[in-house]
Formats: C-alpha cells, structure tokens, sequence
C-alpha cells in the first residue's frame, strides 16, 4: 500500500495480564497511563427511544435504512467493533476475561469513537456489571450493545438436523438466559462452556440489537433441509415467507422467541441472524469450490409482522479475499469503484440490491485484514488474508470502513478488538500439534490470531528483545550464551518468549554478511539432509536454517525431506509436482519456507485450470520490532547492523510444533504428521563454508503464558476513519 511506517503512534498501553485458574497462575499487574480515552465533545449519543405500541424503541431498522435514536440525532450508519471472549492462554468457552479487564477495554474501545460493541455469546455477569457502570459514568457517550446468541458447532455435527429436540432445546434456553442476562434478570447455575452466575445489572437501555446464530456449516445446512423438507414459520413476532427453507424456518423461530421475551420486558429493537459469503443467497456460477456456493440462507425469506416494529435488517460476516468468486463473477470482479476495480465493493453492492428488494437494509458485522506475517488468501487490490504489517493492515481496515459507508449499507463493525491466540487457519493448522495446546503459543504465521486492534504480544513486560541490529537489550533479556569464540564467530546468545526463538550473532569482522552468507541451522528432529547448498557449514542434522545475505536479505528454508508442502500437498494430495527422490532423507534438497494459500482449483463455466497458490515467506521482512522506531515492522524477523546479526524467528519456521511442550513436526515420507519432542535444540551458524556448532538451546516447558496489550501501529488512521463515517454522530 505504499504506507509510511513512520506513523503517528498512539501512547502504548501495556496490561500484564496473565491466565489464572487451573494450571495457570495469576501474575502481578501494572497499567500505565492510556490514551484511547472515551469522547467528551460533540453531539450527544444518550439514547433516546420513543415508545410505540407500548414499547420502547430504541433503534429501527426498515426499508429507508436503519436508525439509532439518540439525543444528538439518529444514527443512520452504525460502526462497531467485535469483541472476542478469549486472552492469551485461554479457549473462548473458558470465559476469562475478568472485570478489570472489560473495566480497562471499555473506555479504550469507545476512545476509537465506534457506537457500539459486539458480543458473540453470553458473557460473565461483571461483563454486564462494568458495561452498566461505563455507560452511566458517560451518559452522553456510552457503548451501545449488539448481542450474539451462539450456535455451537459440535451441537449439530453429529445429526445434521437443525430441529432435532436435543438442538431445539438448547438453543432455546440459551436464547431464554441471554435475553434474561442481558436485562439483569437471570440466576444462571454453572455449566461447562458456559457463563453463569447471578446477573443483576440491566443493560438492555443501551441495547441495539440481537444477531443470532453463527456462520452456518453448509453441508449441515443441505443435510438439515433434506431432513426437514416442507417446514415452515408464522409467529407471533418474526416469521417465514413462502420461499423460506427449513432453515430459514428455524432461524425465523428463534429470532421470534428472541422478539417475544423483548416484547415481554416492553422493548423492541432490529433482530438479525449472523450471514457469511458462503451460504449467502447469491448465486455464484463462478465459484470453483462447491460447499461455497451449495446452499443459500436468504433474510430475505423472513418478515416482521406489524407486532414487531423494530424490524429485521441482513447481515455479513464479509472480508475482501474470500470465497473465490470475487475473483471471477461478473459484476463483481470487474466492479468499478473509485475509479478502480473493487471486487469488494462489487459483492456488498450486489448484496445490498438484492436485499433491498425485501426492505432490509444491510450491515456488515465481521470485516478487516489481519496483521500477521503469515498469509492465507489473496485479496483484490492487495487486501489479503494476512502478510500485512500493522499499520498497512490498519490502512485497510479503514477503507473498508469507509468504502461500506459510501454503499449505503447500515453499517460496519471491525473484526476485532484483540488478537485470540487460540485462532487456527487453514494453511497452518494441521503442523500446529497438539492441537489441544493452540492457545498457549502465538504463531505469526496464522493470520487468524492476529486480527485485532490491540495487540497481544508475547512477554509480560514486554518483548524478551527488541530486533532492530544493535543488540544491546540482551544482557537484561535473560539470555543464554551458546557460543562463546575468538573466531569468525564471536558469541551466539538465545532466548525465547511464546512466540518467537532469538538468537544474537556477534561477528568479528564487520558487515561479513555483505560478502557472505551467514547461516543459523536448527536441529529439531532426527535425520537430516546434508548441508545448505551455498552455506555446506550449516550442518548436516540441521532441518531449517535461516540464511543472512549475501547482501541486506535474509531468506528461511526447511530441508524437503521434512517439508509438510512436498510430503502432503505435493506427494500426497498431488497438488503439485514434486521429484521424489528430493524427499528422501539426505538428499541435500532444501525447499523456500512459504505457505500455500490457494489449493489447485478448477472453473469449468470459464475454462479455467488454477494452480496451487503461494505465498513466499522469503525474503524475511527486516526492521525495528520496537513500536516507537521509525523502522518498525510488526514482521520483522531478523536485522543487522555491523558485527550484529539479530532474529526473532517464529516457533514453526524453526520447525515446532509447539514450543510450550518442545514438540517439534515430523512429516514421515508416506504423508504422516507427528511429533518429537526436542530436549536439546540443536544449533549451528555458518559463515560460508565454515560452520560452529554451538551448546544448543533448551527451555522450560509452560503452562501458562504472558502477554502484553498495545494499540497496533496505525490505529489512528482507523480512528479516523470511524470519525469520517460517523459524520459527528
């Protein structure tokens, strides 16, 4: 995007916040002195409702638009900013985000000037309490509430049967205590997954709207219909036209339970169900996977009756890269926008439209492109799925805000507030093992884990080191010396966090990288593949190596013998050519670390055969890893400056699996994935042809993690952008 990355940063806020409970032990907190401060100026947001029919109405959503009705007017696009309920360490069921957090996220989110917050899924009852106490101490500026009801997935896995009484019966009692919690009426007993306790604080004032469900599977969509073919809804409230499916059916009789219990406390307000691209109602000739074009669960097949004045309105979970289609569909991959083609701005428009047929206005409830190192999806013009550095990313983010805006649409909410270690994608997850410790670790190359506004960066009291070439934080950084010589190689020292391996090279002649490649080769597992053609002295044991130079560059391998890219997507799934006899152990064949982020696909309507996509890893992005330098890159990888050489090299370029068990991948020659642990990793560093091994490095296995929170580089030109489209609102 061009972006300068000497931004305008905003004030680090830094919470050490560590996990409790269980094997998990509470740690000492200090926060500082923040700068996402709530609004104070402007036009009054205090809701407003006016009362019809007896109820109280605070929001509308119709065939003019939606409306939010405030003392300093209505509110016709909504922005919003979706919260997860998972920290560092932690599974979203676990619910451990504690009051003092939500007490510090609260005034920081409305600082960003967004209207509302979104919450997937009942929360703790101190959640309601800390919002409760927000909004009265900021009465002209509170965060209003868009409230989710969760589907669990494995509910339905097993029967593919929406109205099976098993399914029915939780998921109405999950709607029953929901809208009770949210009224500070409900006495929840604990159960597993769930929140519970005694909710007493009624935030139902500031409550904008419910948005039920969650992206439906398709295949368990199709199952559900076959199952329940003929099905139909007329209720009280919310129910179902002529063309409704069965699951439209469904979603129209827990959106009309959802209506009823409202009715009962004397509110009103605009209901949606949670949409995505993938069961979307559009049909889609050009999608070349077919569960992404298979059914399609249209709003458009639910209607209001004239007891329910709030309305329904659509919504989208909807992102720039994904599905395919955009790519390829008329009308919306040639879609000009701003005088370029826009494929994003195509697909909302031809949503918009076909929603507007029914009167629904639109919003898009899940958008934005993460900052991660990792990628796993192009998207038009540059908005991928990931590869991005934060300020580039945040960039993004707003023109999507904006671009919804310029649409007409009813509004947009940002995914997310935080980063959620415990997020997998697809093109990392099957080497992240065991799976059941995903969230004790930060991998920079799952894109999934790093969507937030804040960062949630490894280290209680910040980075173990700063990567920036000078090296001079690693005496304080709890380093162990490896290798200590009169030679070439002066001093090797490493350490680690949740993240990230470091390793510091002391050289003894200055800027040798210029000349020669310098080679950091890591033994993780058994076997080898000889030495690094060009660098021989990385060592024959070694299984991945980092290579600096010749030259200001630095690239990172992985020997094919253990490459889960030939063994399973090349020899396996066939997704590419491979020679085999380059995946035999000791072959001396080494690959390019880099991540598929398209599996070969077919379009038979256009003729077109599409290869299997990368996304190159190399060469390593180089910077400052210190926020506040002018150089910062949230990428960075390695930097060197005169005899220095310095890496923060993610746990799985490495080659772990999972470093908080010292679990190292091996990927055996018939496809199989497995792990190793590492007692002792393995390290050599060559200059050239001559190679020192060194002690190696061991660590604690952890239990439990650290963390810091910081505003992503960047911010500002999201906060800007929430303030262009809220237009003083």
């Amino acid at each position: 995007m061009g972006l300068n990355r000497a931004v305008i940063m905003i004030v680090l806020l830094l919470s050490l916040t560590a996990c409790g409970g269980g094997l998990f032990e509470l740690q000492d907190t200090k926060v500082p002195p923040i700068s996402l401060t709530p609004p104070t100026g402007g036009p009054s947001r205090a809701p407003t409702p006016f009362e019809v029919g007896g109820l109280s109405q605070l929001a509308q959503a119709d065939a003019s638009g939606f409306a939010l009705f405030t003392a300093g007017g209505e509110i016709r696009f909504l922005t919003g900013i979706n919260v997860g309920s998972a920290i560092p360490g932690r599974l979203p069921a676990e619910l451990k985000i504690d009051a003092d957090t939500w007490r510090r996220w609260f005034p920081q989110i409305a600082g960003t000037g967004v209207h509302a917050i979104r919450i997937y899924t009942l929360q703790p009852p101190w959640f309601y309490r800390e919002l409760l106490s927000y909004n009265l101490a900021h009465p002209d500026h509170p965060l209003y509430l868009v409230h989710g009801v969760w589907v669990p997935q494995e509910l339905l896995a097993d029967g593919h049967d929406l109205f099976d009484p098993e399914v029915l019966e939780q998921i109405r009692e999950d709607i029953d205590d929901a809208v009770a919690a949210v009224h500070g009426d409900a006495e929840l007993p604990t159960r597993r997954g769930y929140a519970s306790g005694r909710y007493d604080a009624d935030v139902s004032p500031w409550l904008v709207s419910w948005a039920f469900g969650v992206e439906m599977d398709p295949v368990i969509v199709r199952d559900s219909d076959v199952r329940n073919a003929g099905r139909a809804y007329t209720g009280e409230y919310v129910g179902t036209t002529v063309e409704a499916s069965p699951t439209e059916a469904w979603l129209a009789e827990m959106i009309d339970r959802i209506a009823a219990i409202e009715i009962s406390y004397g509110r009103t307000m605009p209901l949606t169900f949670s949409n995505w691209p993938t069961t979307d109602p559009l049909a889609h000739p050009t999608e070349p996977l077919e569960t992404e074009d298979m059914v399609g669960i249209d709003a458009n097949h639910l209607a209001a009756t004239a007891k329910w004045p709030g309305g329904l309105y659509a919504s989208y979970h909807a992102y720039p890269y994904y599905p395919d289609f955009q790519r390829y569909e008329a009308g919306i991959a040639d879609f000009e926008y701003n005088g370029q083609i826009d494929s994003y701005a195509g697909y909302l428009t031809k949503l918009r439209d076909h929603h507007a047929e029914a009167g629904l206005p639109l919003m898009v409830l899940e958008f934005g492109v993460p900052s991660s190192l990792g990628s796993a999806h192009n998207g038009s013009l540059g908005r991928d799925q990931g590869g991005h550095e934060e300020a580039e990313a945040m960039a993004i983010s707003a023109g999507l805000l904006r671009t919804q805006h310029d649409l007409g649409l009813a509004g947009g909410f940002v995914f997310a507030w935080q980063d959620e270690w415990f997020k997998r994608t697809w093109n990392t997850m099957d080497v992240e093992l065991p799976a059941g410790r995903r969230q004790l670790w930060h991998n920079p190359l799952t894109n999934e884990s790093s969507f937030g506004l804040i960062a949630m960066d490894p280290g209680g009291r910040g980075p173990a080191i700063v990567i920036d070439g000078h090296g001079d934080d690693w005496m304080v950084g709890n380093s162990q010396a490896v290798l200590e010589s009169a030679g070439g190689l002066r001093q090797v020292r490493v350490t680690h966090d949740e993240g990230y391996l470091y390793v510091r090279l002391v050289l003894n002649d200055n800027e040798v990288w210029g000349r020669s490649p310098v080679a950091v080769g890591f033994d993780v597992v058994p076997g080898g593949n000889g030495g690094l053609p060009g660098v021989p002295g990385v060592g024959a044991s070694a299984d991945t190596a980092i290579v600096v130079g010749p030259g200001y560059e630095a690239n990172a391998f992985v020997r094919a013998s253990n490459d889960y890219n030939d063994l399973i997507l090349g020899q396996r799934l066939g997704f590419y050519d491979v020679v085999d006899a380059d995946l035999v152990e000791g072959s001396g064949v080494w690959n390019p670390q880099r991540l598929a982020i398209n599996r070969p696909l077919t379009i038979p309507v256009l003729e077109i055969v599409q290869p299997i996509e990368w996304f190159p890893l190399n060469p390593l992005p180089s910077g400052s890893s210190d926020p506040g330098n002018a150089d910062y890159d949230s990428r960075t990888v390695w930097a060197a400056d005169g005899k220095v050489i310095e890496m923060r090299v993610p746990w799985a370029m490495v080659g772990l699996s999972d470093p908080s068990s010292r679990a190292a991948l091996v990927v055996s020659p018939d496809g199989g994935l497995s792990t190793a642990e590492v007692k002792r990793l393995g390290i050599t560093v060559a200059i050239g042809s001559t190679g020192t091994e060194t002690a190696g490095y061991t660590w604690e296995q952890w239990n439990a993690v650290t963390w810091n929170e910081r505003p992503k580089a960047g911010l500002q030109e999201f906060v800007d952008a929430v303030a262009e489209v809220n237009d003083g609102g």
